[in-house]
């Protein structure tokens, strides 16, 4: 399958193995120009809005981790491996805690080590992704 690029907008992120996403915060509405994702997903504790594109929901409560630690890495290596030929997007309320920990997890996907995973996603998305001390945690402890 082609590779498809998001090819402007804000919060579109390149992984170090060239995927991109489009990271945001649910909150603040998609400029009318923006590109349409090809699938999203929706790191909430409630089901997502319909967004006009496929979407995943990770059940994932503000300032936590994933309610199903597995489940969650399953979809976002899901998510990972779409990013190669499609239109990511990762949202959750406000874009930066738990859409950056998920952030993470694609960077370690993608050959960051785990424990470089934050840092890595403070330098290329938000200065205070992963914001709590379990979701830092988390990632550090993953082994994929």
């Amino acid at each position: 399958m082609p590779r498809v690029r998001w090819t402007s907008g804000s919060g579109i992120v390149e992984l170090p193995d060239g995927r991109t996403v489009r990271c945001r915060g649910l909150r603040t509405p998609l400029p009318a120009d923006a590109e349409p994702a090809e699938v999203g997903y929706y790191l909430l504790g409630r089901q997502p809005h319909r967004q006009g594109w496929e979407t995943r929901w990770i059940r994932w409560r503000d300032f936590r981790v994933p309610a199903d630690p597995t489940a969650a890495l399953r979809s976002l290596r899901e998510a990972h491996e779409r990013a190669a030929s499609e239109r990511v997007e990762l949202a959750c309320g406000g874009g930066v805690g738990r859409t950056g920990t998920a952030l993470a997890v694609l960077a370690v996907l993608s050959g960051v080590p785990a424990e470089r995973a934050v840092a890595w996603v403070r330098e290329h998305h938000h200065p205070r992704a992963v914001e709590t001390p379990w979701q830092r945690r988390w990632v550090r402890s993953l082994d994929l």
